[in-house]
């Protein structure tokens, strides 16, 4: 088995190399008996994937043992249906790091490991899997091998890297040098909140030079080729998941600052490029609780709803850390939540004050905020 196979955290390595070494650093034994008996999933088993986040599969086998009676390390081993494992398609780590003897595979990893076997989107196949035993070094094939029937996502095989839009319906116009980055959310998917006109084409691609793959939208699905169009000018967010080849969209109609005790908003025009702003304005009006409470959060009125803006982080009051203001999204809209903002450097109370607020959802960095009294 060759060496490359072997993809066992680096953290995983240190810990084989203590214990297969006795006091004068000479190596232990390092042999495991192979995994006799494959529990899970059953032979044959039939699985059309789904495109939820939280879908999974879940693998669990027969613990094999070490000669040194210490742990023993797993990897899921996936193949064509007629190979035999001398060169797997896909290597996947067990659970807790490979300590256990289960894994769990999401289904949006089963649909890029059947693409790498050959699967057509949207179409069925069959792969092979089985588990390899070790002290992290000479992996021991299960004595079982089980074939898995898979029902692909109707995603793409080849998953850009990078993706940008472009077109004379973005804010940047058709020079394909000038195209917007969109934010890389996980392998295959991607973000962007911009501006679009009305009537005027737009289309993603995967790079800003040369000949770049081109993607439009088609109904719900992603399709090569071709441009999309919005019947609105407005400011909407796109998510694209090229692993199922799909797509959702929202139009964004208001973004405002939430004063939480007073319930005060203040709206923030869009200023360009995922950049919401307001400048120079001054609050006034509030008094008692309503003036001196600090926390803050952000609203975002769309076409599905009113969702929140607020730290990445806990409740605590910021300390000077840059990364307090880094912002996520949450739908649990209520006057008192987690991850509220404070004001920082407190001051004493709202009113009166004169503020910039900026809000950022610009794809090429970090979602965020800042608020710059005056």
């Amino acid at each position: 088995m060759k060496v490359i196979l072997i993809k066992l955290t680096i953290i995983a390595s240190f810990i084989l190399a203590f214990i297969a070494c006795n006091d004068n650093g000479e190596v232990r034994d390092t042999g495991v008996t192979a995994v006799k008996t494959l529990y899970e999933p059953d032979n044959e088993k039939a699985v059309v994937l789904q495109s939820s986040a939280s879908a999974t599969l879940y693998f669990e086998w027969e613990p094999a043992r070490a000669e040194d009676s210490g742990s023993v390390l797993y990897e899921v081993a996936f193949d064509k249906a007629d190979g035999n494992f001398s060169d797997p398609v896909y290597i996947a780590t067990a659970d807790n790091n490979g300590g256990t003897n289960h894994a769990t595979i999401s289904h949006k990893q089963l649909n890029r490991i059947a693409a790498m076997a050959g699967i057509e989107s949207a179409e069925q196949g069959t792969l092979k899997w089985t588990v390899f035993s070790s002290k992290g070094i000479n992996p021991v094939k299960a004595e079982q091998e089980r074939t898995l029937t898979l029902t692909r996502l109707a995603g793409f095989a080849d998953i850009p890297t990078d993706l940008f839009i472009t077109g004379e319906g973005t804010e940047v116009g058709a020079d394909l040098a000038n195209a917007l980055s969109m934010k890389k959310i996980s392998e295959g998917e991607f973000e962007i909140y911009t501006k679009l006109t009305e009537g005027k084409p737009f289309q993603f691609v995967s790079a800003v030079t040369g000949t770049p793959t081109e993607f439009s939208l088609n109904g719900e699905k992603i399709v090569e080729g071709g441009t999309s169009t919005v019947s609105k000018t407005g400011i909407y967010k796109y998510y694209l998941d090229f692993n199922i080849g799909s797509f959702t969209m929202k139009e964004v109609t208001k973004v405002s600052l939430y004063l939480n005790w007073s319930q005060m908003k203040i709206e923030l025009p869009y200023k360009a490029l995922g950049v919401w702003e307001v400048t120079n304005y001054e609050i006034t009006g509030l008094s008692g609780n309503d003036d001196s409470d600090d926390r803050y959060k952000f609203r975002m009125e769309s076409s599905d709803g009113e969702t929140e803006w607020r730290a990445i982080n806990n409740d605590s009051k910021p300390t000077g850390n840059e990364a307090y203001y880094y912002m996520v999204e949450k739908t649990d809209v209520e006057q008192w939540t987690n991850n509220q903002v404070w004001k920082n450097p407190s001051t004493t109370g709202w009113s009166g004050k004169t503020y910039d607020i900026t809000f950022s959802l610009n794809a090429a960095a970090p979602y965020t905020h800042n608020l710059v009294i005056k």
